[in-house]
């Protein structure tokens, strides 16, 4: 018989489900304490409130997409792939995680007062990665523009994100993707892409 899940554990995974879905401002905390099944003293013993909460959730959606963009990243066999891993990673992770309508961390900075430290400081964190990895992986593939070619490519994944509360969010990411490597065609210089060798690539 399989045990079930501590109290956080459930309150984390309720309060992602029900902020996913219904925004983080949407979701009162009995609706939480229902899904998760604990009393209110719970709640405030493992994270004092529920901003509290939204921080711990944010934190654990933060590290699952980190690891799910790296793994898109390893699989891709050139630069010009790894750069637009992104896409791939973005669809992975919706298919996989607790579906959110749009942006978990964009709908929290939304969803919560200018200056709020627990949505923004998530939210900050989130662009910090995507600017980082993105110009990186840029490097390669646009030379001394990676910078440049970053900060577009940011824009686009945001912009993408955005629009799944527009549109469905598949045909959302291919146009997203299709952007992207619009401007990737444009910035980066006609320099061949390293491949991987088949027989270093892992597994």
């Amino acid at each position: 018989m399989t045990a079930r899940p501590d109290a956080r554990t459930r309150l984390l995974a309720a309060a992602d489900e029900l902020f996913a879905a219904e925004g983080f401002t949407g979701t009162p905390v009995d609706a939480v304490l229902r899904r998760a099944e604990v009393a209110p003293a719970t709640l405030y013993a493992h994270f004092g409130t529920k901003a509290g909460l939204l921080e711990a959730v944010l934190t654990e959606r933060l590290a699952a997409w980190d690891a799910t963009w790296a793994r898109a990243v390893t699989a891709a066999r050139d630069d010009r792939a790894r750069l637009l891993a992104v896409f791939d990673a973005v669809g992975t992770f919706r298919a996989g995680a607790t579906p959110a309508r749009w942006c978990a961390f964009l709908d929290a900075a939304a969803g919560t007062p200018t200056g709020d430290p627990t949505a923004g400081a998530a939210l900050a964190q989130d662009t910090a990665l995507l600017r980082r990895r993105l110009t990186e992986l840029a490097g390669p593939v646009a030379g001394d523009r990676a910078a440049e070619l970053g900060e577009h490519l940011v824009l686009v994944v945001t912009g993408m994100l955005a629009m799944q509360l527009r549109e469905d969010a598949d045909d959302a990411r291919r146009q997203g993707r299709r952007t992207a490597e619009l401007l990737v065609d444009a910035v980066a210089p006609a320099v061949p892409s390293r491949r991987v060798s088949t027989s270093s690539r892992p597994g």
